[in-house]
């Protein structure tokens, strides 16, 4: 039998796809499989790149967005996404990088020990600045870390 044929399920006559019943033996046929669709698939793009800029779970959307077929070739998308994971990147190096480096002893006064909380709370900040520019459909390069995301970009085109 052929692929993609529809055959009758009880006497196998082929059949139409959109046929309910055999012409031939007059068995009622199961309705035709509906293709499978994704979460994904019915997602906007606007959606899609406000999900890369969630605080601290973005990333995860960012690699969903750059792994979809989607998006594949939606540059404004695709930008969103990255800088959104290069902003997860960078709350890492600060949360295991210089956190821990803050807590080692050093002469004086101790604004060390609060540097890895500004630089949270000034990620923090971008993420939620950056949900307000996509929301009203605006791009916006963030510094050192929008250099990245199109650098990254222009790599994969």
């Amino acid at each position: 039998m052929a692929e993609g044929v529809p055959y009758c399920c009880q006497c196998g006559n082929q059949v139409g796809v959109t046929d309910q019943y055999c012409a031939r033996c007059g068995a009622p046929q199961p309705p035709a499989p509906h293709p499978v669709s994704s979460a994904i698939s019915g997602m906007s793009p606007r959606t899609a790149s406000l999900l890369c800029y969630i605080p601290v779970l973005g990333w995860i959307a960012a690699i969903v967005v750059l792994a979809a077929a989607r998006f594949r070739n939606d540059a404004k998308v695709r930008f969103n996404a990255f800088q959104g994971l290069y902003l997860f990147v960078a709350w890492l190096i600060i949360d295991w990088v210089i956190g821990p480096l803050a807590h080692f002893p050093a002469p004086g006064p101790h604004f060390e020990r609060a540097l890895p909380d500004l630089l949270k709370l000034i990620i923090f900040g971008a993420w939620i600045f950056m949900i307000v520019k996509v929301s009203h459909d605006e791009v916006y390069k963030l510094p050192i870390v929008g250099d990245l995301a199109e650098k990254s970009l222009s790599e994969q085109r």
